[in-house]
């Protein structure tokens, strides 16, 4: 298949068989192969996390991060954000925080350990207090506002669940979130895939990449939030129509 193809973007496979399936190809060809579901989520959270950061006032490496949903999205999300330099990051899943204590991990899920804080076991609601930071990746309605009371000042929520989001904005604002993302269009901050494969491949075809590397994702996800001239609560991401976000992305992955 290889000969045919610049390069292979893999859509819609569900965790644990798209780790392997990408890890497969990635060894057994000799082009760029990139699940876009894992990677170029991780990619546009972190962007967005970067300029969310900003509007807040706070450095995210000395923020407290909450990850629930420990499947493709939230496992690349993991480990970029540990690879970009995040404070303390926390994922859970649905029967709790990933800690040392659990004996009920799959292969995946401890490999995971190697890029989270694993010294507290309990509930999202354990987690959640004293957080700056919450991102979802799991399924609707797990954030609530009195678990939003719980973080500290000027709280930044990322709730990418489709169609719909672990909490809708309006509430989410109500209960004091600073910075709010979902993953629909219809509103504020979206954030979409989209953003960042088409320049993350069009950078590995012009420079003849053969292998996406993490080096080429971080510099992707500063890249698009360096478009964000001045990022506010409303303002976090780029469209994922904004024509400069291809040749921009392209031009870093090198």
């Amino acid at each position: 298949m290889a000969p045919s193809f610049g390069a292979i973007n893999l859509e819609d496979i569900a965790a644990p068989k798209c780790f392997e399936i990408e890890e497969r190809l990635k060894t057994e060809c000799d082009i760029p192969v990139f699940h876009d579901d894992q990677h170029g989520t991780a990619v546009v959270t972190l962007a967005g996390l970067i300029n969310a950061a900003k509007v807040v006032g706070k450095q995210l490496s000395s923020c407290k991060v909450v990850l629930i949903g420990a499947g493709a999205a939230g496992t690349a999300i993991a480990k970029l954000l540990r690879q970009y330099g995040i404070g303390t990051l926390y994922a859970v899943d649905s029967r709790g925080i990933i800690s040392n204590d659990r004996t009920d991990l799959n292969a995946e899920k401890t490999a995971l350990m190697d890029y989270l804080d694993t010294n507290v076991s309990g509930t999202l609601d354990d987690a959640i207090t004293g957080a700056d930071i919450f991102i979802g990746v799991s399924k609707p309605g797990l954030l609530t506002p009195e678990m939003i009371a719980k973080m500290n000042a000027d709280p930044i929520v990322f709730a990418l669940a489709n169609p719909t989001p672990e909490i809708m904005p309006d509430l989410a604002k109500q209960a004091g979130v600073a910075v709010m993302a979902t993953g629909r269009s219809d509103f504020p901050n979206q954030v979409n895939n989209a953003i960042a494969f088409p320049g993350i491949f069009r950078g590995a075809l012009d420079n003849g990449i053969k292998k996406i590397t993490d080096e080429h994702k971080l510099a992707a996800a500063i890249a698009i939030a360096g478009l964000v001239a001045e990022p506010t609560a409303d303002e976090v991401i780029p469209a994922v129509f904004d024509e400069r976000l291809v040749p921009t992305i392209a031009a870093v992955i090198v």
